[in-house]
């Protein structure tokens, strides 16, 4: 799977940790940065993962900053991607089965990391349960980006 990912400098850490284990399970992934654990801002990166998923140059996106709400506030705002920030397995699964969503969001400082790495497999692993029930809410979600 084509995955890009990307920190600021609170989740910077986590996301390298994160990068090297979805490459190691064979997935595609694009580092989008940050580079370091300089101060930056988190937008950029929400912004750079929002474009590749809202093209289609990515399947999925994972985001890190230090509680995962910056990012998902911020990737959210692109036309086309349903981020969310969770801290756990469960959300994270039910984000996909139910929302199809596509970037997740993590707290490096609210989320251990073996839980983080729970989370991006499950987000990863999980479909989209389709249907009309969740089609007929998700085509509601998205027709707001155009008010």
């Amino acid at each position: 799977m084509k995955v890009w990912i990307g920190s600021d400098h609170a989740g910077f850490h986590m996301k390298n940790r994160l990068r090297d284990m979805l490459r190691a399970g064979g997935h595609d992934v694009h580092d989008v940065g940050a580079s370091g654990a300089e101060s930056c801002d988190f937008p950029d990166y929400a912004l750079m993962v929002g474009r590749a998923i809202a093209s289609g140059e990515a399947q999925r996106g994972v985001l890190v900053c230090g509680t995962g709400v910056g990012m998902s506030m911020a990737a959210n705002k692109v036309r086309g991607v349903r981020a969310v920030a969770t801290s756990d397995p469960v959300t994270a699964r039910l984000s996909r089965d139910h929302n199809d969503a596509n970037v997740v969001c993590i707290g490096e400082r609210i989320v251990g990391m073996e839980t983080a790495e729970e989370i991006v497999r499950v987000f990863l692993s999980e479909p989209h349960a389709g249907g009309e029930r969740h089609s007929r809410r998700i085509a509601k979600i998205m027709a707001i980006e155009t008010e």
